[in-house]
């Protein structure tokens, strides 16, 4: 091999290990989202249903990423969503009015399939909620939307998908 081709493949080389390794891979997909009971505002203001979605894709692959092994790819199917509180008709803001006690917690249901290496090492169908929510849950030190949905979602995962030698 020539100097200048063993210094392309130095480079290339370089800049394999500079990207590191390759990050998990999480897929999300809403079955039905028109069907949900409760992802977005029934009153003509607040947030529509595709910021809504779009928001709980980003949650869900921020999270799988941050815990899942660089080799495994998550698939997960969003069967229902009932978001956290009620929404109040009669309150003419841009936002809308989204009322949370705790009576009303998030509620996802959602089946998954966790690959590694192309095989299925776990899957399953899980309703995630959690009647302490707002226990748990600080909306005062969250940035973005869907707080309490976000809390239950990564308790999920830290329950479902333990990290590191403690799921082999």
């Amino acid at each position: 091999m020539s100097k200048r081709g063993a210094g392309k493949a130095g480079l290339v080389l370089a800049v394999l290990l500079a990207a590191g390794p390759a990050a998990a891979e999480v897929q999300v997909r809403y079955a039905t989202p028109e069907r949900f009971t409760d992802a977005e505002n029934r009153f003509a203001f607040g947030q529509p249903l595709r910021v809504t979605l779009a928001e709980l894709t980003r949650i869900l692959v921020d999270l799988g990423t941050a815990r899942l092994r660089p080799d495994e790819r998550l698939d997960i199917t969003i069967l229902d969503i009932d978001l956290a509180g009620f929404d109040r008709p009669g309150f003419a803001s841009p936002t809308g009015v989204r009322v949370v006690t705790d009576a009303t917690p998030p509620r996802i249901r959602l089946a998954y399939a966790l690959r590694r290496g192309g095989r299925i090492v776990a899957q399953g169908e899980d309703t995630v909620t959690d009647i302490n929510f707002l226990l748990t849950a600080n909306p005062r030190f969250s940035t973005g939307g869907l707080y309490y949905e976000r809390q239950v979602l990564r308790d999920w995962f830290a329950r479902r998908f333990p990290a590191g030698a403690e799921r082999g």
